[in-house]
């Protein structure tokens, strides 16, 4: 079977590389609030000022807004740096890795599920990293695949879940460029690493009605936020701000 066309254009009703979020007006109820209770850095109240911060900024999607108040960052991130966890920063998780800053994170999770008439099935995430978005992607969806390729990373992320008891979520050693065969099809795909372009068995792995959110340099070669929604007539591709994300790399190490 051939593989379906890209092309990149438009969405209907959306002005080209302006954010998905203004496409229609947003009507739905506010995130219900929480009450505050721990201390220090368990203290739900620091995660709900963060969650305030990006709201202010512009995020808007209660369930991204509910999921980011509920998981603890600062357990995704070094001993040394817990006290910069809930600032709107990325930081450092060995190897040359990043845990991305929440504002990114809580961007692409809105932009994976905007416009969706029913919850997530199966979700795809390409870079387990430390394991805070697959923290964050169980709250959204059914059932997360999350493939790492760096095995350090892997085994640290699976530590750092494994008192979570997250159920639906699954980690595996992999090359992410190839994804997951045995998983697919997925209703969205989600990449923490940017290449060249989008690889061929990410789409071959999509659903049809799926999206997948991604960081890609394409023609520029400036890495930018790229949206693809599969259709049954190809593929559609949004370009939309620019990013900066680790390289996606081939194999396992």
């Amino acid at each position: 079977m051939a593989a379906p066309a890209l092309t990149t254009q438009p969405v209907p009703g959306l002005p080209y590389g302006r954010p998905l979020a203004a496409a229609a007006h947003d009507s739905r109820p506010a995130a219900p609030a929480l009450v505050p209770s721990g201390l220090g850095l368990d203290s739900s109240a620091v995660r709900l000022a963060m969650v305030s911060r990006l709201a202010a900024q512009g995020l808007s999607e209660p369930a991204v807004l509910q999921a980011l108040a509920a998981v603890e960052r600062h357990r995704f991130v070094d001993s040394a740096l817990v006290n910069q966890a809930y600032e709107d920063t990325s930081l450092p998780i060995g190897l040359g890795q990043t845990i991305s800053k929440p504002s990114v994170v809580g961007r692409m999770l809105e932009l994976l599920i905007q416009g969706r008439s029913r919850p997530l099935g199966r979700v795809l995430e390409i870079g387990t990293g430390c394991g805070y978005q697959s923290a964050l992607l169980a709250r959204l969806a059914r059932e997360v695949y999350s493939l790492e390729r760096l095995r350090a990373l892997h085994e640290k992320a699976r530590d750092k879940l494994r008192p979570l008891r997250l159920h639906n979520v699954h980690l595996i050693l992999g090359d992410g460029m190839l994804g997951y065969p045995k998983g697919a099809p997925y209703d969205a795909i989600l990449s923490a690493a940017g290449g060249d372009s989008i690889p061929q068995a990410w789409l071959d792995q999509l659903a049809p009605g799926g999206r997948l959110v991604a960081p890609a340099a394409l023609a520029s070669g400036r890495q930018s936020l790229v949206v693809i929604d599969k259709t049954d007539q190809g593929c559609v591709q949004t370009v939309l701000e620019a990013v900066h994300f680790v390289p996606l790399k081939s194999g396992l190490a």
